[in-house]
């Protein structure tokens, strides 16, 4: 008699709890984990994982994938690293709830904050919604391959609630202070996670207009997160750029002090205020030794754009000469590239000063660096585009043009815009480390022709337990607790995350000798034709959600098991 659906044999189990590594068998039956140790019975189906880690699923806290989700049962690149559950609707932006005509505003703020085409997303959205509940109706009509929650994101509230007045970043009125509480409530009664917004420069709509919550007020911000107390649950998530890091802080504080929900904020290493990250872990740890449950989500990698002849940047964009061949498909412009008469016009040529974000990814050779085919994350300045420039004494702009001309015209260069300020990951370090973080800002789904993070969870592996010769490293048990079970606490989920009788039976199955990251590459898959970034790896030999097993060395096995999140979860009784 077969006793289970799945059993992993033979493997070394990573559990998730932070505990050292040991050999066991996995069993799963009805998508709940029954026994880790010595498994007797069979199962349906069994892996033989001799030699392989076995590990909880991972648990990616920061995506967005709202777009996606509703066209596609694939959520690509998440399930490609091991990850088997995404927390999507961050950084206030998403699309529900939504009113029919506001749907076009909505789209240009997702085209500009996360870099999706609108053509993507006017083809590939069906708006068989209103409401945040009908948007979750919509998600869970579609099976996927992985588990996701979601978000209620500010930006939709505000314009929902608001028109024009809330797009306008107009103050909200008791009023609409009132619905958008009454809103967020519903969502979260509804089954959202919690409720994300903005407070950024960087996030700005396709037209160049800040996002609409940039500058909500505190009234505006404690209203909503009172609707979420008065639900009895949910997550708040913000995202800032902590022009006055004091009184944005305290600002933050109150909410959690009030409305009692915990929150999230986003945290990175910024060139202007390298040592800026420190007063605000400061002001987390200090929240938290009275009590508030207050997280900063941080990476272990440089936030990095990634430029091309494919992508959205690269270092011509702003040449005449270049602008001169945007037109013409990938192929043809390759061919024109080559051409002595172009490659000496675009060298040589005067560029128009690029200003704030694209002029510093575009100008600053010294900080771009060339993407092989296994990405190193952490290049040291003799790596550069601008060093190698010198020691072969020709121009930057030459160099960058020949990295991107390499693999058929498909090469690319990184340059490490976050997190990178001393040219190190030494700060991501001191990040990681802090006991009040937790790992996010992958942001799958998102930023599709110019980011591709999604893999932070395998660079986690790879770099840090194992490759990394510019510092300490991590231990695998530290990385996989922090990427299992400490993300999926931090947003409620507590029944999965961990290898133990009980919990869901999410779990990979990694040879780690062997894993390792490929360099993205350009793919045309997304609707109306859409570009994307994507990123695989080699090595996870099986990724496991709900017993079944989605992907195998890579591929996709035809298996969707993976559903909508409704709300926080407990966790097993017998655990």
């Amino acid at each position: 008699m077969q006793e289970h659906d799945l059993v992993v044999r033979g493997g070394t189990v990573v559990d998730g709890s932070g505990s050292e590594p040991r050999a066991a068998d996995v069993a799963v039956r009805n998508g709940v984990i029954t026994g880790v140790g010595e498994v007797p019975g069979d199962g349906k189906r069994e892996l033989d994982a001799s030699g392989k880690l076995v590990t909880p699923g991972f648990v990616d806290v920061h995506t967005h994938y709202d777009g996606q989700a509703t066209w596609d049962s694939q959520l690509l690149p998440s399930p490609l690293h091991g990850v088997t559950t995404v927390l999507m609707g961050n950084c206030g932006v998403g699309f529900a709830p939504c009113r029919p005509g506001d749907r076009d505003m909505l789209v240009r703020l997702m085209e500009g904050v996360e870099d999706i085409p609108g053509v993507v997303l006017t083809e590939g959205l069906n708006w068989r919604w209103e409401s945040y509940p009908e948007f979750l109706d919509v998600l869970e009509q579609r099976g996927h391959d992985i588990d996701f929650a979601a978000m209620v994101p500010h930006g939709a509230l505000r314009v929902y609630a608001m028109g024009k007045r809330g797009a306008d970043r107009e103050p909200a009125t008791p009023e609409d202070i009132a619905l958008m509480a009454r809103l967020a409530r519903e969502a979260v009664e509804a089954g959202a996670l919690g409720f994300s917004t903005s407070r950024t420069l960087n996030h700005r709509t396709s037209d160049g207009q800040p996002t609409p919550t940039l500058t909500a007020e505190e009234d505006e911000l404690m209203g909503i997160a009172m609707g979420l107390h008065d639900a009895g649950a949910g997550v708040l998530q913000v995202v800032s750029d902590f022009k006055d890091p004091v009184q944005e802080m305290a600002m933050l504080r109150r909410m959690v002090e009030r409305s009692r929900r915990p929150l999230s904020i986003s945290l990175v290493q910024n060139d202007r205020r390298p040592d800026g990250y420190r007063f605000l872990l400061a002001s987390i740890a200090d929240a938290t030794s009275a009590g508030l449950p207050i997280k900063a989500q941080v990476c272990g990698r440089a936030v990095g754009i990634v430029l091309g002849l494919d992508t959205t940047l690269n270092p011509f964009s702003g040449h005449k000469t270049y602008r001169a061949l945007a037109g013409l498909s990938l192929e043809e412009r390759i061919a024109r590239l080559r051409a002595a008469e172009v490659r000496d016009a675009l060298v040589h040529e005067e560029r128009e000063r690029a200003r704030g974000f694209a002029g510093a990814v575009l100008q600053n050779y010294d900080k771009m660096f060339p993407l092989a085919d296994v990405p190193d994350y952490e290049p040291t300045r003799e790596q550069s585009v601008g060093a190698i420039a010198r020691e072969r004494n020709v121009s930057p702009a030459e160099v960058a043009l020949d990295c991107m001309l390499e693999r058929d015209g498909r090469g690319l260069l990184y340059v490490p815009f976050l997190n990178y300020a001393e040219g190190s990951l030494d700060a991501a370090l001191e990040m990681m480390l802090h006991e009040d973080t937790i790992l996010g800002l992958g942001d799958g789904g998102a930023h599709v022709g110019m980011i591709c993070d999604g893999s932070f969870t395998t660079h986690m592996l790879t770099h840090w337990t194992r490759d990394r010769t510019r510092g300490d490293k991590l231990s695998v048990p530290w990385v996989i607790k922090a990427h299992c079970l400490d993300t999926a606490r931090a947003v409620g989920l507590h029944d999965r995350g961990l290898l133990a009788p009980g919990y869901k039976g999410d779990l990979n199955v990694i040879d780690y000798e062997h894993l390792t990251l490929r360099a993205p590459e350009v793919l045309h898959d997304l609707p109306a034709g859409g570009r994307r970034l994507m990123q695989r790896a080699d090595g996870y030999t099986a990724t496991v959600v709900s017993g079944e097993v989605v992907y195998e060395n890579g591929e996709h096995t035809g298996a969707l098991p993976g559903k909508l999140i409704r709300g926080a979860r407990t966790a097993p009784a017998r655990a």
